[in-house]
């Protein structure tokens, strides 16, 4: 890689499906993975990525930017938290989260889970 590499989330390296409601495009960038995530209104993830992922929670580590609409997480140790326009956000593995509102929630994850919205993830 050259000392600068930009990428644009219009041209990802890869796009993945929310389970029909949202998308992700998938980025490499200078060996690190980043998520420009659509998440629809109605979107859970134990809903539409857990038939994707086959696991009863999600397994990813995440690193989020929010940049518009509301999403609402819980984990397995009982904290939770919502977020939205500016907010960042660290979620380690074990949680389910959903979009809250009519507005699709719009983010960044720079958490480097590859895996995301795949089989087995």
């Amino acid at each position: 890689m050259a000392g600068v590499e930009v990428k644009n989330v219009g041209s990802p390296d890869e796009t993945r499906s929310f389970g029909g409601k949202g998308e992700g495009a998938v980025l490499d960038v200078s060996g690190h993975s980043v998520l420009y995530g659509r998440f629809d209104p109605g979107w859970r993830w134990s809903e539409h990525i857990k038939p994707i992922a086959g696991t009863e929670k999600c397994e990813a580590t995440h690193l989020i930017y929010c940049i518009s609409g509301r999403m609402k997480i819980v984990h397995d140790d009982g904290s939770e938290g919502e977020i939205g326009p500016g907010d960042v956000t660290a979620i380690e593995p074990g949680h389910d989260a959903w979009v809250v509102g009519d507005e699709p929630c719009i983010s960044i994850d720079f958490g480097g889970y590859r895996q995301y919205a795949q089989s087995g993830s």
